[in-house]
């Protein structure tokens, strides 16, 4: 299975650790909770980074992280009856709450959700503290893309 992610320098090309979540805090995790989130395609990827720039630092080039993941069948797809109420409101706190109890065991490489940004396409979020992460999940190939300000 391959998924997608995009950043915002070179440095963060090898960077599969989830800090920026575990220092920001996002839909699905609180701030102190690691979590890789990453997109089935690399256009949602972009979207879901569209969303969080400022239009005045925008960066002028992004890089396209392609990633394997191994074990496919580690990644737990939420069904939508299990969604939180109101789960696209921003810091809905049900949200986070059900991204930690998904993975504060760590008995599952991720999860599959839909994404708030384009509800027809997934975006699927990683546990780097899983046992063996590193070893199933692997970036396979880097792109450079310059932002079209047509998007901004």
């Amino acid at each position: 299975m391959f998924v997608y992610r995009i950043v915002k320098s070179k440095k963060k090309t090898e960077d599969l650790s989830g800090m920026g979540a575990f220092l920001a805090g996002g839909r699905w995790n609180d701030k102190g909770i690691y979590l890789l989130y990453t997109s089935e395609n690399s256009s949602l990827a972009m979207l879901e980074n569209l969303v969080h720039f400022d239009v005045m630092e925008t960066p002028d080039d992004l890089y396209i992280l392609e990633i394997n993941i191994d074990k496919e069948d580690l990644i737990l797809e939420i069904p939508e009856s299990e969604y939180p109420q109101d789960w696209l409101k921003t810091d809905n706190l049900s949200c986070k709450r059900l991204g930690y109890k998904l993975i504060s065991d760590h008995k599952i490489l991720g999860f599959k959700v839909r994404s708030a940004v384009n509800q027809s396409e997934y975006n699927i979020l990683l546990d780097p503290l899983f046992p063996g992460y590193h070893d199933l999940v692997k970036i396979t190939n880097v792109t450079k893309i310059s932002v079209d300000t047509r998007l901004i």
